[in-house]
């Protein structure tokens, strides 16, 4: 029989904010809303499905709220929630150290 591990705090973050796409997603929904096809061209080899899906599981965890505007033509913004907006500094941390050790990394 397993034994459960204990809590972690790195562990619960990472499970929100960790994968191949959401870390970039929030960052740029860092400093300002956007809408759904602009997050697109900014997160360059992601799909639209993709897209959605981090989006979503962003919105469940509480982090980032989806706003549909009634307009012609009608559209979508995403934004951080006051709970996303704590990330703010762990974004900063991770660009900071990107652009002091990053350099000369591959790119998927």
């Amino acid at each position: 029989m397993a034994t459960k591990a204990p809590w972690c705090a790195v562990t619960a973050t990472v499970e929100v904010i960790g994968g191949r796409w959401k870390p970039t997603i929030l960052f740029h929904l860092k400093d300002q809303p956007r809408r759904f096809n602009e997050l697109r061209r900014l997160v360059p080899g992601i799909t639209q499905r993709m897209l959605t899906l981090q989006l979503r599981a962003l919105e469940q965890d509480g982090v980032v709220a989806r706003t549909v505007h009634n307009s012609v033509p009608p559209h979508v913004e995403y934004s951080f929630t006051r709970k996303g907006l704590t990330l703010g500094p762990i974004l900063d941390a991770m660009e900071a150290w990107g652009k002091a050790n990053g350099q000369g990394r591959r790119r998927a």
